[in-house]
């Protein structure tokens, strides 16, 4: 790597940095402010300023790909203000070799998006909404985190969930083949041991058959489930709280059971293009530094990052709720704004001379 790419380098993520810094103090205020309408039971200031504290790795997340382009456009706007490009293509460097060296600053800042929203985000964001909820609500009958989970021809019903998958009294509803009632069970508590096997005591099952009704009961009883600790975590986290890993998991799951899997493949593919957005970001600021923005202040650079951040922000975000509202193809709809944008940063760079 030069010494030219890095000065590039440490431009843009200096500039980058900055307005992260900015960007995400107003998230967090907005955050913080909104969650004072909910105080309530032990869940307070101090603990709504920690819930947002825990939800800045998301937020940043969410808002890398505009903090990327206002901080290139700042940055990369800097040296071309200062004709310091002019300098670099009378050296005999072409629009090509310049957008590769802005290029490396756009991997660096993926492979940085890319753990942030994998590692740090998504477990912090599921502490932070597992903490306000227990918090909020201080006894179980004001708890109201029952679940729904399918395993095959076997429906439950867990009725309460603790962060120990402890789930006291379950419901056990059982179909045959031919998708008809097979058997109806309660536990009057059950859990998942370490061996995520499940625990079911006090078990009474009413079980139907052709000759008529039959019920079984016994004070402990072991099941092997294909729902496990982690996968019954999915099932109740946001989708925004699990990593790429958990998705994937939980959409394979879904799947394998017949579920309906398009919330949280739109997701995984909406976080996928924001990730790799981030890598254009770069590509299409110095574009830009080489129009008309290279004689522009950088109150003018700022407007412009702003505009087209906000753009590429509200574009995304609304394609993405409406592909789930009108059923559309996820991959498509949250793909279409990376594509746009990758053609908008083409055609500007070849029309650079």
């Amino acid at each position: 790597m030069s010494i030219l790419s890095l000065y590039m380098m440490r431009t843009i993520l200096a500039s980058s940095a900055l307005v992260l810094v900015v960007l995400l103090a107003l998230a967090g205020l907005f955050e913080f402010i909104a969650e004072l309408d909910d105080l309530q039971g032990d869940y307070q200031t101090p603990q709504a300023i920690l819930y947002a504290a825990l939800r800045l790795p998301n937020l940043a997340f969410e808002l890398l790909p505009v903090t990327v382009l206002i901080g290139s456009l700042l940055g990369l706007g800097a040296l071309a203000g200062n004709s310091e490009f002019v300098v670099m293509r009378s050296s005999g460097l072409s629009i090509r070799r310049l957008a590769t060296m802005v290029a490396v600053s756009g991997v660096v800042l993926l492979v940085g998006t890319g753990l942030l929203g994998e590692f740090i985000g998504p477990p912090l964001d599921f502490y932070a909404r597992d903490m306000r909820m227990e918090a909020r609500y201080q006894t179980d009958e004001d708890l109201s985190n029952d679940a729904w989970v399918k395993d095959g021809p076997v429906f439950l019903h867990l009725e309460r969930v603790s962060p120990e998958f402890e789930f006291g009294s379950i419901y056990l509803f059982r179909f045959n083949d031919d998708n008809e009632l097979a058997s109806i069970a309660r536990a009057e508590n059950s859990g998942i041991d370490d061996d995520d096997n499940w625990i079911l005591e006090n078990l009474r099952e009413t079980r139907f058959r052709d000759d008529g009704v039959r019920v079984v009961e016994s004070s402990m009883a072991v099941e092997s489930f294909e729902v496990n600790a982690e996968l019954l975590g999915s099932a109740l986290a946001k989708p925004l709280s699990l990593s790429a890993r958990g998705l994937l998991h939980y959409i394979d799951y879904l799947k394998r059971n017949d579920l309906d899997a398009s919330r949280y493949e739109a997701e995984i593919w909406f976080r996928t293009s924001r990730t790799l957005t981030v890598l254009i970001m770069p590509i299409l600021s110095l574009a830009f530094v080489f129009g008309s923005l290279r004689s522009g202040g950088t109150g003018g650079r700022l407007m412009i990052g702003v505009v087209i951040g906000l753009a590429y922000y509200l574009a995304s975000e609304t394609l993405s709720n409406s592909g789930q509202v009108f059923n559309l193809n996820p991959a498509f709809v949250n793909w279409l704004p990376f594509v746009v944008l990758s053609l908008i940063t083409l055609g500007a760079l070849v029309r650079v001379r």
